[in-house]
């Protein structure tokens, strides 16, 4: 198996992809992926075969955490 890298076609990595419950009926979402490297990948579900941006598990968890936290929601709030 080849390794997965950012920017790689995000069709090319086999996984299943999953979305938000909370996400957008018209399909204006991103959709992650877990690959098998144990890293979580990213794709923009209106852009599938598009790339995809690939993060390690301390750095997703960095995220995650910080999005609890609200730390994010001035980007969407102005």
């Amino acid at each position: 198996m080849a390794n997965h890298w950012n920017g790689m076609p995000a069709g090319s990595i086999d996984a299943v992809w999953i979305k938000s419950s909370a996400s957008s009926p018209n399909g204006q979402c991103v959709e992650v992926a877990a690959t098998w490297e144990g890293n979580v990948a990213v794709r923009n579900s209106r852009d599938p075969e598009g790339p995809a941006l690939l993060f390690t598990p301390a750095e997703w968890a960095a995220y995650l955490s910080g999005a609890k936290a609200g730390e994010f929601d001035r980007l969407i709030t102005g």
